[in-house]
Formats: C-alpha cells, sequence, structure tokens
C-alpha cells in the first residue's frame, strides 16, 4: 500500500510511513522595528519578566478523538477509552497515559472550528492560517507566531536569536516566516544531534585574528551603509553579528552537557532529544522555541498509527513538563501543543481519518492560563461544536496574552502600523489568568 498517494497529496503519509516502521522495528514492546509595544505592564516591564512561548507542532493533523477529547460512541470515536487525569473530570484518551498524570498544569481548548477560512481542510491553507492567526492562503503574508512573539518579547540585550526551531537533524539557516517584521525575527533553526554547526574556529586561526577579521569587516560594512543602507545590508549585518554571538554561546545548544542521567530520562528518541534541548534554551529565556513531530495524516489505519505515534509522543512530553514544573520554567513558559486541524468522525474505508476542521482540539500548559480548565465542548459524536466556539485568530490572540503581550496592540515597522493580531476577534479570556488580563 502506497501511503503517499491519497488524495490530499500530503508529504505526510511518505513521512508517517516511514516513521511508524522506524518505530514499529525498534521497539513494538512498548506499542500498547523597532516601535514599543503598548502594554498595560509598560514595555520595559513586560520584556524583563523572560516569558518564553513553546510550540510542539504535530504536522499533519493529530486526531482529537484519540488524544484531547475521546468519545464513548464506538462509530465515530473509536476502540480506545478515556482515562482520568490528574485533574477530576477530565479524561483524555488512554493512549496518553503519562500525559494524563501532568494534566494539573494543562488545559484543553475542545471547541475549535476553522472553517470560516476557506480550504480549511487543505494542509498547506490551514497550516499558513493557524500559524498566522489570519485569514491567509499563503505562508507569506503576515508574521508566524514565533516571529511575532520573537518581536513582541524582543530585547535590545539579547544576545541569542528570538525565535528557534530545535529540530531533530539539520542545522543552520533562517526561514521565510517573519513576513514585514524582518528577517531578524524568522526562525533559526538548530539541531539537537549537531548544535550549532560551523561554530568553531577553522584549524591555525586564534581569536584575537578572528576579532580583527571582524573589525575590519564592521568598518568597512558602516562605510558602506553611510551610502547604501537598506533593509537587506541591515539583515545582512544582524546576521552576521548573531551568528558571533552563537559560536560564543555554542555550549546552550550541546544536549551532551546534561548529565547523563537527565539525557536517560528523555530518552534517545528524535523528540526527546528535541525537547532536552528546548528546554536549555528556555532556561535561557529565548522568547520562541518550537519543536516538530512530522507524519500524523492517517487517512488509513489512523487506529494502529495513533497507538504508535501516541506513544512516542506521550512519554518525553510528560517528561519535559514534569521538567519544566520542577525547574520553575513553567511559571514563565507557555507550552502549546499545535496541530493544522483535526480528524473526521466518520472512520473512513480504509480504516483511517480524513482531514477535519469542524470541531478539533489544542493542548496547552504553563503560564498565563487557569490550569485544569476545559475550553468549550463537541457533541456526543464529535461531529461539531456545542459550546464556546473559537477558531484560529482567537487562539493567536490567546497564546500572545498568556505570555504577557497586549495582541490588541500594534507593531511599528518604518513607520507604519501592523496589528499584532487579527482585529476582529480576542482571545479566549476565560482560559487566561487575571494577570494577564487588560
Amino acid at each position: 500500500m502506497e501511503y503517499e498517494k491519497y488524495w490530499c497529496n500530503s508529504s505526510q503519509h511518505l513521512k508517517g510511513r516511514r516513521q511508524f516502521l522506524g518505530t514499529a522495528l525498534a521497539g513494538l514492546g512498548t506499542a500498547a522595528g523597532v516601535g514599543l509595544l503598548a502594554h498595560p505592564l509598560g514595555a520595559g516591564e513586560l520584556t524583563k519578566q523572560g516569558k518564553s512561548l513553546m510550540v510542539i507542532w504535530l504536522a499533519g493533523g493529530i486526531s482529537q478523538f484519540e488524544s484531547w477529547d475521546p468519545k464513548s460512541d464506538v462509530e465515530t470515536g473509536g476502540p480506545f477509552k478515556a482515562i482520568p487525569t490528574t485533574v477530576p473530570g477530565i479524561h483524555i484518551s488512554e493512549l496518553l497515559p503519562h500525559t494524563a498524570m501532568q494534566m494539573h498544569h494543562m488545559a484543553l481548548i475542545r471547541s475549535i472550528n476553522t472553517t470560516v477560512m476557506p480550504g480549511a481542510d487543505d494542509h498547506g491553507i490551514s497550516t499558513n492560517a493557524v500559524r498566522a492567526g489570519r485569514l491567509t492562503r499563503t505562508a507569506t503574508d503576515f508574521p508566524e507566531l514565533g516571529a511575532a512573539a520573537a518581536k513582541a518579547l524582543d530585547r535590545d540585550d539579547f544576545p541569542l536569536p528570538g525565535h528557534i526551531f530545535a529540530s531533530a537533524g539539520g542545522s543552520g539557516g533562517r526561514q521565510n516566516n517573519a513576513a514585514y517584521l524582518g528577517p531578524k525575527y524568522a526562525g533559526v533553526t538548530i539541531g539537537a544531534k549537531d548544535g550549532v554547526i560551523n561554530s568553531v574556529l577553522p584549524n591555525g586561526m586564534t581569536v584575537s585574528v578572528d576579532g580583527q577579521r571582524n573589525s575590519w569587516r564592521r568598518f568597512v560594512n558602516d562605510r558602506f551603509q553611510q551610502r547604501h543602507r537598506s533593509a537587506q545590508t541591515d539583515a545582512f549585518t544582524q546576521s552576521y553579528e548573531q551568528a558571533l554571538q552563537l559560536m560564543n554561546r555554542r555550549e546552550i545548544f550541546d544536549v551532551s552537557r546534561e548529565p547523563q542521567t537527565v539525557q536517560d530520562r528523555y530518552g534517545s528518541g528524535e523528540l526527546g532529544r528535541q525537547l532536552l534541548l528546548a528546554r536549555r534554551l528556555l532556561e535561557n529565556e529565548v522568547p520562541y522555541v518550537e519543536v516538530r513531530h512530522d507524519g500524523w495524516d492517517f487517512h488509513h489505519n489512523n487506529f494502529e498509527f495513533h497507538i504508535h505515534y501516541v506513544a512516542d509522543f506521550d512519554r518525553p512530553f510528560s517528561i519535559f513538563l514534569s521538567d519544566l514544573a520542577e525547574r520553575g520554567l513553567l511559571e514563565r513558559t507557555l507550552v502549546v501543543v499545535m496541530t493544522e486541524f483535526g480528524r473526521t468522525p466518520k472512520i473512513n474505508p480504509g480504516y483511517g481519518r480524513d482531514h477535519w476542521p469542524n470541531s478539533w482540539s489544542v493542548a496547552l500548559a504553563g503560564c498565563g492560563i487557569h490550569r485544569g480548565a476545559v475550553i468549550g465542548k463537541t457533541n456526543d459524536s464529535g461531529t461539531e461544536v456545542v459550546d464556546r466556539q473559537v477558531d484560529h485568530r482567537h487562539l493567536f490572540h490567546t497564546y500572545l496574552r498568556a505570555v504577557g503581550v497586549d495582541s490588541a496592540g500594534e507593531f511599528n515597522i518604518g513607520g507604519r502600523s501592523f496589528p499584532i493580531a487579527d482585529t476582529a476577534t480576542g482571545p479566549i479570556e476565560e482560559l487566561l489568568t487575571w494577570l494577564h488580563r487588560t
């Protein structure tokens, strides 16, 4: 069976098949600019708080039935049961036993409907809109959440990139996801395996010689910029300076510096290593950190795949939350488990679930939210939202407000004002703690 050739033409199918086979063979025994923000706290006070936003992106669309909103209706809910959590009355899928023990740190939003957006059942369109919090069909019209958070929480004296993707393997390069905020706030990819690549001086070059080289570069650049300064030259200058800062702090990205007991706790799996790197970045107050877990697009064999994929997520995620809590980092970090849409209540002939933007869920943990809260409700079969419907625009506002950003404010870029979030909506106020309400 060729999983990559489904009707949606998603590359997630190919990734999902490859990841599933690798997991199954390896571990069958575990299968079961520049202006200030208008904010009630004041811009200076806001940046002193060292808040961070952490996203775990489950690419392809995790099933809400096999995770955050299980149903007892077997025709739509599937074969898995709901289990209790550490919060009385809140149940999640039995595939998440470790996460269930962390629910007192978490909140759930079970009433997301993104059909207000044309093409909401398309991977690309939905990903763009969910990540940017706008009604958009392209990835470059508006800044993604990471860029917005990095800009809003920026500090002049902060030595690291404010928007980092902690990837499993490769490193290097900026992503094109900051739109009009500029490349300074676009995502920088750092690998959990190799850290910051090319971060050691070449053999035979001393620190003194390298310092002289960079002094000469700055002198020549300054002379050139006096006559030909542009956004592009500023971006090149900023990239060089940031590269030097990364070289000077490359040990932050080296997870092998962690005690072996900590490395063993997180495990040797890709997601565990990414989350360990993410924790190190959050300790250093990086404003926005993201890890990615691919392959959740199960149009066939949904239940079999979710057994393995959710297990691959469950234990590392629970360890990550527990570690953040033990270190006091959850008090200043919002963790969001995001995806582009949910899965259909109807189980298709291939025992899979198709794309479903009509009623799905997101999980959060950490600062700025009422822990143990559940926002919204779907009906008994999970086919529609019946209470407190929200969409991706409300979510974008909520994420930023939880870390202290006034999402109703504006960015001032080159003398022009740009709303931070969609002005037609606002945050989910009842989810936010009183401290962050305006």
